[in-house]
């Protein structure tokens, strides 16, 4: 399903681009020229560079990129470089010299050249591994032993810690769109310290990657999500990358399924991710499973896919070929979906499902729903009503509307059980509907000559007509 709906999708994106080709046929004007002349003579001596070390270093380039693969601090590529150097202008004049920065860029691109003809020619990736075969996974619930929920999921050198924390529906997200005014009550958010990839950089608000990446994750977990109406709760997701080396968004797609069900929030079904990458000549195309940094740094796509046991749930490409081939495509989805199975093997050793409670921490949430048509009832005048009932029990209540089911949530909340339960009582006797027969003690509220007046459930009251009193 998920093939046809890209195919179809190219099908009407192709009629859009022959209308591009048309408007620039009729009123395109000449690409400028923003390369200099200099520029492309270096670029020249670059690529002359690149042939005579190719052909005279090409399994020590190899070695190094090996040595990349497998995350070894020292690789000797900058041992490399200096000799090289020597080599090249040892016996010129320095006039003649070629530039470092010339012999850096050709080595630079023979890395990643050497790489792919590992892959695409021996089918042998930088870290030894089969191009079908994942990572180490390490998986562990409960890092935190204060919060809601958490995580640790670990997928060769990548590491994500996810936390889940719950609040009452009133901390829901207001959301103000083109399509109006909605309460978002399940959200991710996804950081990346700059220590994760090994750099020194400044803490600074989220830029377009964490937002990017957080809602990758956010989308993949979302129709796994309970409604309102079975899990009472705002979700609040955070994933926190310790270390980065190739798809950390899908990491944070794993940590969050075991995070949330370590919170005890009954999602569907677990969900689990996974980037695929692609290496072609243009004649032969190789599918990798779980590419790490350096294969998603060299390779000609990045394609990530998140989904359950039943299907996908959330999908992105990243690619730097004009296309590819329809049976590559189904050939990396079903890559993808084995490699899925094995990590959600992997995920379920540390938590096979959701807890059946929630952590004592977490705020309790209690729900009742009432008619429509007395919504206004329970609020008041000005929502008088409401804040009474707030004030004697003590515990948050808030109200909303559910037009598709034609009913009131109201929703209760505190840290102590016993406010939640006299709210309860009171909203529930309110909304009661009473029937001929039943008995109630009441408080007199007002003696009449003709008889009393009483309250039997909050804001109801009746007379009891002297010809009735025993």
């Amino acid at each position: 399903v998920m093939v046809e709906a890209l195919v179809k999708a190219q099908e009407e994106m192709g009629k859009i681009c022959a209308t591009i080709d048309e408007i620039v046929s009729e009123i395109g004007k000449e690409k400028a020229e923003l390369i200099s002349d200099e520029e492309k003579a270096v670029a020249q001596r670059v690529k002359e560079l690149e042939e005579r070390i190719y052909a005279s270093r090409k399994a020590q380039i190899q070695a190094i990129v090996e040595k990349k693969g497998r995350l070894e601090e020292h690789t000797g590529l900058e041992e490399m470089q200096a000799e090289i150097v020597a080599e090249f202008n040892e016996s010129v004049a320095e006039e003649d010299q070629t530039a470092e920065g010339e012999i850096y860029s050709a080595v630079y691109n023979l890395t990643k050249r050497v790489a792919r003809e590992m892959i695409i020619q021996d089918r042998v990736r930088p870290d030894g591994r089969k191009t079908d075969e994942i990572r180490q996974i390490w998986c562990e619930v409960d890092v935190f032993p204060r919060t809601h929920g958490s995580a640790m999921f670990k997928r060769g050198a990548t590491q994500a810690v996810t936390v889940t924390t719950l609040g009452d529906p009133s901390k829901s997200m207001l959301i103000e769109s083109i399509n109006g005014e909605e309460d978002r009550f399940y959200f991710h958010q996804y950081n990346m310290p700059p220590y994760a990839s090994g750099e020194a950089g400044r803490f600074v608000g989220p830029g377009r990657r964490e937002i990017g990446h957080g809602a990758l994750a956010e989308r993949a977990l979302r129709p796994m999500i309970p409604l309102q109406s079975e899990f009472p709760y705002t979700v609040q997701v955070v994933s926190e990358i310790l270390s980065s080396n190739g798809s950390t968004s899908q990491a944070s797609v794993c940590g969050s399924t075991l995070s949330l069900m370590a919170a005890g929030v009954p999602i569907k079904r677990p969900v689990a991710g996974i980037a695929m990458g692609l290496m072609s000549d243009g004649e032969t195309f190789v599918v990798l499973s779980d590419i790490q940094g350096l294969e998603d740094h060299v390779g000609d796509m990045d394609f990530k896919v998140a989904g359950t046991e039943e299907g996908i749930t959330a999908i992105q490409m990243d690619i730097k070929l004009k296309g590819i081939p329809r049976s590559v495509l189904e050939e990396a989805l079903e890559q993808a979906r084995a490699g899925r199975m094995h990590i959600m093997g992997e995920m379920m050793k540390a938590i096979s499902e959701p807890r059946t409670s929630i952590s004592q921490y977490a705020p309790k949430v209690k729900q009742l729903t009432i008619p429509q048509d007395r919504i206004g009832e329970l609020i008041g005048p000005g929502g008088k009503m409401i804040k009474s009932i707030i004030e004697q029990t003590g515990a948050e209540i808030s109200v909303d509307e559910n037009k598709e089911q034609g009913v009131g949530l109201v929703n209760i909340s505190s840290e102590d059980q016993d406010k939640i339960d006299a709210a309860y009582t009171f909203i529930s006797n309110m909304m009661r509907t009473v029937s001929v027969g039943e008995e109630f003690d009441g408080t007199v509220t007002r003696v009449e000559s003709y008889g009393a007046f009483v309250e039997y459930l909050p804001q109801r009251e009746g007379l009891v007509h002297v010809s009735a009193m025993s």
